[in-house]
């Protein structure tokens, strides 16, 4: 079955603990109700370093990368309608989904 990864970009930080702590009891609905379609439910970035052409390093990413998830699914739409219920979307994150090659 083809792999598929959600990468999440941007996102508003939660203001409170308790704001933080809601938005992840519905993250971790959401990925329960993905079920056995979930291979990696979240690995989010600690820390980044971009290595640029001329080979010189800079602290932070050029893009708002913050993570990823991999699930399977039949095709890149129905990955796409599991990605549509996502609640990273509701704290106006940006959601891509890349069919792995494998």
């Amino acid at each position: 079955m083809p792999q598929y990864m959600i990468t999440y970009i941007g996102g508003d930080k939660p203001s409170t603990v308790e704001e933080g702590q809601q938005h992840f009891a519905l993250y971790k609905d959401w990925l329960h109700s993905l079920g056995r379609a979930v291979l990696n439910p979240a690995t989010p970035f600690k820390t980044t370093s971009t290595v640029n052409p001329d080979g010189s390093v800079s602290r932070g990413s050029v893009s708002a990368m913050s993570g990823y998830t991999l699930i399977e699914a039949d095709s890149m739409e129905s990955a796409i309608d599991a990605v549509k219920s996502c609640p990273f979307l509701r704290i106006n994150g940006t959601l891509e989904v890349s069919e792995l090659i494998r």
